[in-house]
């Protein structure tokens, strides 16, 4: 007997874009975010085959899919990582591990589609969409560089991807605009946390923080709520930060 599930994955690949796009919709409202991925990355090697980008809503649907997935298991990791007090620590470290491999696999496939699909259909270089992806290819190699820690490769891919996106956000985007300051956030937290150098950290995060303050005036209604959120975050990190290296200097 045939396999229903691989019978209709078949189907799904044999699907037109806008068919796609319409299942990638369902199974957001669904929750059913596994799925959902599958059927973005399906409509990404469909597009892509007839030399076609994502439009600004597939991509933000691609951005959804593998943050649900892959946040739903940096969040088992973290749980597992907590310890149990009563329970078989290597029984855990063996559960450990295979939330390690899942996490792992998924982030290497969203990479993979970034860097091998998607940044060869951006047609205007320089442009906010490469920034996105770019960005992007940042978060999930600091994702696979926060559980595993001694694979040095991963972290400086994390910084490499994410120093290329900011150069060209630096060159060609507003300070104010949303994908700018995300990436600025999020450099800043790989800086943080994940490379260890807290004064590179705060530097980031205060540089865009102050360009963005000093721009505000210029921003567009459309970008207001998102670019003022970000700049929130951006400012609590840094009173954190700075706050965590003056009780480490006073100890």
């Amino acid at each position: 007997m045939s396999n229903p599930v691989l019978a209709a994955f078949g189907y799904v690949l044999s699907l037109e874009a806008p068919q796609l796009v319409e299942l990638v919709r369902v199974a957001e409202t669904a929750e059913r975010y596994e799925d959902m991925c599958k059927f973005v990355k399906a409509l990404v090697e469909t597009k892509t085959a007839k030399g076609q980008g994502l439009d600004v809503e597939e991509r933000n649907l691609l951005s959804v899919a593998y943050k649900n997935v892959v946040g739903s298991k940096r969040a088992s990791w973290r749980t597992l990582s907590g310890g149990f007090d009563d329970a078989d620590e290597a029984l855990i470290e063996k559960y450990k591990g295979i939330v390690e491999t899942e996490l792992e696999n998924i982030c290497k496939e969203v990479i993979s589609l970034l860097v091998d699909y998607l940044l060869k259909t951006v047609s205007d270089k320089k442009d906010e969409t490469e920034v996105f992806y770019l960005k992007m290819i940042g978060d999930y190699y600091r994702y696979l560089a926060e559980f595993r820690q001694g694979n040095d490769s991963y972290k400086e891919k994390s910084k490499e991807y994410y120093q290329k996106a900011l150069d060209i956000a630096q060159d060609h985007l507003p300070e104010t605009h949303p994908t700018r300051l995300g990436l600025a956030l999020n450099f800043s937290v790989c800086y943080y946390e994940i490379l260890k150098q807290p004064e590179k950290a705060c530097e980031l995060a205060k540089k865009s923080f102050d360009a963005a303050i000093e721009k505000l005036d210029g921003l567009t209604d459309t970008n207001y709520k998102d670019s003022t959120l970000i700049m929130q975050l951006l400012r609590d990190n840094l009173t954190l930060w700075t706050s965590e290296q003056a009780e480490e200097d006073e100890a």
